[in-house]
């Protein structure tokens, strides 16, 4: 392999790993305020929230879009499955969920990434 060739090699990997990490902060399993864990990960051109363990495992709560810090979609209350215009902001290890109905009568809950 010549210097050339690794060293496109490098830099291909070394972007791919950047843009990988700058995209998706919101990513990973996080502690709902109910103590279960919530898994965000990718689907589509989105990002989709699914309870992976308590009385509500397996329950997709959420889809959203964005980027960095701020996302914004519809998020569900897996407790009586409505669903509400969200937006949700991720500030290290925490995420605020914001849930409105009629965009005015609003609730916010505060998970902890795991």
């Amino acid at each position: 392999m010549s210097k050339f060739t690794a060293l496109a090699t490098v830099a291909i990997l070394t972007a791919s790993v950047s843009v990988a990490a700058a995209a998706a902060p919101i990513v990973g399993n996080w502690q709902t305020a109910s103590g279960e864990t919530a898994k965000i990960a990718a689907c589509g051109n989105a990002y989709c929230t699914m309870i992976v363990t308590g009385e509500h495992k397996g329950k997709q709560i959420g889809q959203m879009s964005g980027s960095g810090a701020n996302y914004a979609g519809q998020i569900t209350d897996p407790a009586n499955g409505r669903t509400y215009e969200g937006t949700a902001k991720v500030d290290g290890n925490s995420l605020k969920l914001t849930g409105c109905a009629l965009k005015i009568f609003c609730r916010s809950q505060s998970w902890t990434r795991k």
